[in-house]
């Protein structure tokens, strides 16, 4: 997968050492990167402790959001397939303490099922 499929919102695996340098000022002592995916300029990072969902905000994406969740807040998540009319994949992560799920969408040929099946070595 290369940059088209980054414009088409397929989802493609980070380099984790390019990853790790990315987020020094992130990651406490001792976290490691486990795995990482990324759709557009989001990033969904796995470390051996937490999700990492990155959001890169603007035209620049010098803004970025880092939204931490520990995974034993995670209480459930579902993953929808793409259909032959609708041609997203859509993630819900529900925390607990809060009562709508974290949504993110991937196109159709994005490989949701190994985000998901990441998700649940962790979670589960």
């Amino acid at each position: 997968m290369g940059f088209l499929d980054g414009l088409m919102g397929n989802a493609s695996q980070v380099d984790v050492d390019k990853i790790e340098r990315e987020l020094e000022g992130i990651l406490i002592e001792g976290e490691n990167i486990q795995n990482g995916y990324k759709v557009l300029r989001d990033s969904f990072i796995f470390t051996d402790r937490r999700l990492l969902l990155i959001d890169k905000q603007g035209m620049t994406g010098k803004k970025v959001e880092y939204h931490s969740i520990p995974y034993k807040s995670i209480t459930h998540f579902s993953v929808e397939t793409a259909g032959s009319f609708d041609l997203d994949s859509e993630l819900k992560i529900w925390i607990s303490g809060t009562n709508e799920p974290i949504g993110k969408l991937f196109k159709k040929d994005s490989p949701i099922e190994e985000v998901q099946q990441t998700l649940a070595t962790y979670v589960l």
